[in-house]
């Protein structure tokens, strides 16, 4: 499977880790393609925890230790872990959620090291547009996101989640907005396994696209259409604005019956669509 093709480099989403993509790398794997999954800046092994637990008021109130980290800095850092795992060649890179605008920043970066971009439910911003900016826009409403947020990103520095809450409303509500479709105890050790920070200098920060650089990367879009983090008609706008700014690049699209989890609650089907890119 792997000659002709590019290694697979997975990036997670906010509060998740390298962890999240074990199920569908077992699948890649087998399969002969070399895959890897990697933390994205201020996550997994790159995070930094609050010093306490949070409990009470400090929930809304302590300031983020991950407050410093943005865009640039993510950014930077995929760039260096695409060259690692291509050594220097052309990588495949699967981006989900707020990894998106990660994997945008790289390729417009460094197009020529990313053989193809596909983005999983995944932000992909237009040019100069941050992240953060489609989360109000009216195609995103009834996401379950914002309102699971427990203290506001301006004050601590991060989006932060109770992820440790033993309210089993909240806990659901955590569950219906990530992991809607996948098996209610997989769903709950995935939320153990999150990280309560997410760096809001990440959803803050904007590229700016150029044809010769992310526009000319060839990309895929996996819409998932039951989506409670990333509505689906949000999905739609990034391929609308991507493929009016680029249309000599026009976006390859696919679609997923699933919630904004795949790679949990189908991670074979996830599989056998990275396994034919790049």
């Amino acid at each position: 499977m792997s000659g002709g093709f590019s290694p697979l480099l997975f990036v997670h989403g906010f509060w998740h880790g390298s962890w999240c993509w074990s199920e569908v790398m077992m699948h890649t794997a087998t399969a002969g393609r070399p895959s890897v999954a990697v933390d994205m800046a201020g996550h997994g092994l790159r995070s930094r925890l609050p010093e306490h637990p949070l409990r009470g008021d400090a929930v809304a109130a302590e300031p983020s230790r991950v407050a410093d980290v943005n865009l640039d800095q993510a950014g930077e850092l995929l760039v260096s872990q695409i060259k690692e795992v291509g050594r220097g060649g052309p990588v495949t890179v699967v981006a989900h959620s707020m990894g998106g605008t990660v994997l945008t920043r790289a390729a417009q970066l460094a197009p020529d090291l990313v053989a193809h971009a596909v983005y999983l439910a995944a932000f992909m911003p237009a040019s100069d547009i941050p992240a953060a900016a489609y989360i109000a826009m009216p195609e995103n409403e009834g996401e379950l996101v914002v309102p699971s947020l427990r203290a506001d990103p301006a004050v601590i520095g991060a989006l932060r989640l109770d992820v440790t809450s033993e309210d089993p409303v909240y806990h659901q509500q955590l569950r219906d907005a990530f992991l809607g479709d996948v098996d209610p105890a997989v769903a709950d050790a995935a939320i153990r396994l999150m990280t309560p920070d997410a760096p809001a200098g990440i959803a803050g920060g904007a590229t700016t696209l150029t044809s010769d650089g992310w526009g000319s990367v060839p990309r895929t879009y996996v819409i998932c259409t039951q989506d409670m983090a990333i509505r689906p008609p949000t999905q739609r706008r990034f391929i609308a604005d991507a493929d009016a700014a680029f249309p000599e690049n026009p976006t390859s699209v696919v679609t997923l019956d699933s919630s904004h989890s795949p790679f949990l609650s189908m991670p074979r089907q996830v599989a056998d669509i990275v396994l034919t890119l790049g």
